[in-house]
Parts: C-alpha cells; sequence; structure tokens
C-alpha cells in the first residue's frame, strides 16, 4: 500500500507538471487525484448479528457520507477473530494495510501503536466531540501514559454476565433468581444439581471462554481493586485471594461439559437454553443467541452479574483504529465519524446486543437487558477485560491461555498454574 501510494504520488505530479494527463488542463487533473472516495474496513464480523451490525452501521455510513464507497476488506469466508488476526497481522507487516480495522480497545493496541500501524486519532475526539459524548472513565481506559487515543469505540460489551435456566433450577428446587454473592454459594448449588442428575450444570465452550470464566473467577475472590492489580502490576501473584480464585475455578471447571474442547462458545449457550445446563458465564453478546430462539428476558432466561462480582463492570469494546500509510485519511475519518455518532452507535448496538459508548442516547430505544447495562456502566466500578483484550497485550494473552490450557488438560496443579500466570507479565 505505502509503494502504491507514492506511485500515486509520483504520477499526480507528473500530471501537474504537465497540465496534462489526457484533458490538457491542470485543472481537469484534480477530480482524478480525488477518485479514491471509498473506506476499506477490516472486520471479523462475517456472520450471524456481528455481520448483521456492521451491515446496519454501513447503511448509516452511506446516508451520512453518500460520495464514499464502503469496502469490506475483511478476510472473507470468516474464520474468528484469532484467524483474522493472524491475517490482518501479516498484511500490517507486508505494508499492505486496510485504512481502517476492528480491535479490542485497551492494552491489545499496544504492539500496533509500538510498531506504528495504527494513527493517533485523538484530534477526532475535539473534532467530533467525543470528550463530551464518552465518560470520562472511558477515556481514561483508552488513553495510553502520555494521553494519546488509538481508536474509537463503536459499542461497550459487558463480559462478567452469568446466563441462567430458571425452569432448570426451580425443577431442582432451587432459587430461579440465579444471583449469588459469592462462589462459594454458587459452587454450592452447582453440587446439588451435580447430584440430582444434571451432567453439565455450568456449560462452557473451547480455550477462550475457558479464559473468560478464569477472569471472571478471579474478579469474584479479589474484587475490582486487587483484580486489576494483576494486571497494572500492584497485586502479587502469590497472593493468597489468587490461590483461593485458582482453587475455585478447578472445582467450577469440575462441573462443565466433558466436550467442552471442541464447543464453540455459543454451543454453550445452547446448552443452557435447551436446559441442558443450568448457567453459563459468558459476555452480552450472547444476547442474540436467546433472542433468536424467542426465548424472554426475565421469564425463560436471566441474565445477572458473575457471581461474587455484583457492583462490577468488567468491560470491553470493539474499536476501530486507523492505518498509517494509506492513501485516503479522509474517507478513513469519515468511517470514524459514523462509527462514532449517535445513529451509527444506536443501529449497530441494537443488533448487537452490546450498549453504546455514547452517553447521550436515549435508552428507551433498547432492549430490557441493554437499559440494565446502560445504568450498570454508569453506576459501577469499571474494570478492563483480560480475554478481550483491554487489560493485557496479545502476548500477555496467549501465556495466559496456554496455562489455562495446560491446567485444564491436567498437565498442571493449582501450585504450577499459579506460577505459570505470574510469569505471563514477564
Amino acid at each position: 500500500m505505502r509503494k502504491r501510494i507514492a506511485a500515486v504520488a509520483s504520477a499526480a505530479a507528473a500530471c501537474l507538471a504537465l497540465a496534462a494527463c489526457g484533458t490538457g488542463t491542470a485543472e481537469s487533473a484534480e477530480p482524478s487525484l480525488r477518485t479514491h472516495e471509498k473506506v476499506a474496513v477490516y472486520t471479523w464480523w462475517a456472520a450471524g448479528v456481528e455481520k448483521q451490525g456492521l451491515d446496519a452501521l454501513v447503511e448509516v455510513f452511506e446516508k451520512q457520507h453518500p460520495g464514499i464507497e464502503f469496502v469490506n476488506d475483511g478476510l472473507m469466508g470468516g474464520g474468528g477473530s484469532s484467524t483474522s488476526k493472524e491475517h490482518l497481522q501479516s498484511r500490517l507487516e507486508t505494508e499492505d494495510p486496510p485504512d481502517v480495522f476492528v480491535a479490542h480497545a485497551g492494552a491489545e493496541l499496544q504492539d500496533y501503536i509500538k510498531d506504528k500501524y495504527i494513527q493517533d486519532v485523538s484530534a477526532l475526539y475535539e473534532e467530533f466531540g467525543l470528550t463530551e459524548a464518552f465518560p470520562e472513565d472511558l477515556i481514561d481506559r483508552l488513553s495510553t501514559k502520555n494521553g494519546k487515543i488509538y481508536s474509537i469505540p463503536s459499542n461497550i460489551h459487558r463480559a462478567n454476565l452469568l446466563w441462567v435456566n430458571p425452569a432448570v433450577l426451580e425443577q431442582h428446587g432451587l432459587e430461579a433468581s440465579g444471583e449469588y454473592d459469592t462462589l462459594d454459594a454458587f459452587l454450592a448449588d452447582l453440587e446439588k444439581l451435580k447430584k440430582a442428575g444434571v451432567e453439565a450444570p455450568l456449560s462452557v465452550g473451547t480455550t477462550w471462554p475457558q479464559v473468560h470464566l478464569l477472569e471472571t473467577t478471579l474478579l469474584a475472590d479479589l474484587g475490582p481493586e486487587a483484580y486489576s492489580g494483576l494486571w497494572n502490576g500492584s497485586t502479587d501473584w502469590n497472593d493468597p485471594r489468587v490461590t483461593t480464585a485458582l482453587e475455585h475455578y478447578g472445582k467450577l471447571m469440575s462441573y462443565t461439559n466433558a466436550d467442552r474442547d471442541t464447543l464453540e462458545w455459543d454451543g454453550a449457550s445452547a446448552m443452557v437454553i435447551a436446559g441442558d445446563s443450568a448457567f453459563n458465564i459468558m459476555g452480552d453478546w450472547a444476547l442474540t443467541a436467546y433472542n433468536s430462539e424467542d426465548m424472554t428476558y426475565g421469564d425463560d432466561y436471566r441474565v445477572v452479574p458473575a457471581p461474587g462480582t455484583s457492583g462490577t463492570f468488567d468491560f470491553l469494546a470493539d474499536s476501530f483504529t486507523m492505518s498509517t500509510g494509506i492513501l485516503d485519511e479522509d474517507s478513513a475519518k469519515a468511517w470514524l465519524q459514523t462509527v462514532s455518532s449517535k445513529e451509527g452507535q444506536v443501529a449497530f448496538n441494537k443488533i448487537k446486543g452490546s450498549i453504546p459508548a455514547r452517553t447521550d442516547v436515549d435508552a428507551a430505544q433498547f432492549s430490557e437487558y441493554q437499559r440494565t447495562a446502560i445504568e450498570s456502566f454508569g453506576q459501577d466500578t469499571i474494570v478492563s477485560s483480560v480475554t478481550h483484550g483491554a487489560a493485557v497485550p496479545i502476548a500477555q494473552l496467549d501465556k495466559i491461555t496456554t496455562a489455562v490450557v495446560e491446567f485444564n488438560s491436567g498437565s498442571t496443579d493449582v501450585v504450577a498454574f499459579q506460577a505459570a500466570l505470574a510469569a505471563s507479565g514477564g
């Protein structure tokens, strides 16, 4: 791409110098320099509700910027976020970047910033009025240590949620609310369900959902301040509360489904929907899995904070960056303007199940769950998700993931697990 930019610039200079390029006037050359009125956008949203949300965002973009063509520049055929990130990394390394690409806001961006693959977009926050529209705490989490911001979030997701099938609980004489103040109380009910013949009271999917479950377990036993300290260095990994959390995690995994290593996250959600499991811990992107089965929120299923995490909002955000060395920055900025606009955030989040990053939208136009999330985001203690890129860079998450896989395969005990996690930041 950068080589192509140089070629375009050289050709443009030649055209102007000759006052020609086929028409004989310098003025007539100007339109040819502005024909790249398109924006190439890279996401991993290739199917399902994610693709529907992207389509809704594109529709708003085309209305707001009718002179710019949207180009879906993601990995065709999907492949999930992991495969797409690898493909994106290859393109960045070979200097063939999309104009903008989606990434999780926060620490996940550190390597892109270090390698100078993305641009500082702080000025756009002033230009688009985002310093007033986004909450101050969110802007702080998006900012680097030197105060620069490198992405614009399209939404806010909540990670620490327990999805509950109340009918399964009622069938076995348990409180149907699914609300638990502690992990010990939750584990006690999992044991009751297991003894009653529920084979997998807590469903879980393959690798990253298992890391996700660890994240909420650490948050429950450490609390928001000490949990955050694991990622900023103020909490020692040898803290006895970490040991307790890892012991709890091992017990939680003992109540999960035997096929977990071959089951995707939505398959684990389907187990709760079908009544094969009573619980699943997953972020609010799971909302569409329940709604698509015509299940009624509050009756057929319930969504509450993960056990022991009430009053805390475990945050992550899908955000868009602007690549360096691109041909048409104005078109890229136009896409970012739509992403950050009221219209764009409402259209996208009504489908995606997440909530807008903006605080100046009318909550009444969202679903009942989303209204509770908007309220919680405004009043709860905010922490950053590990599994979803907000709290740690990709390299550290990879080490944490390896430690989780080894522990859940029986290759390590709690002591070795704790040591591996402690070493992940080194």
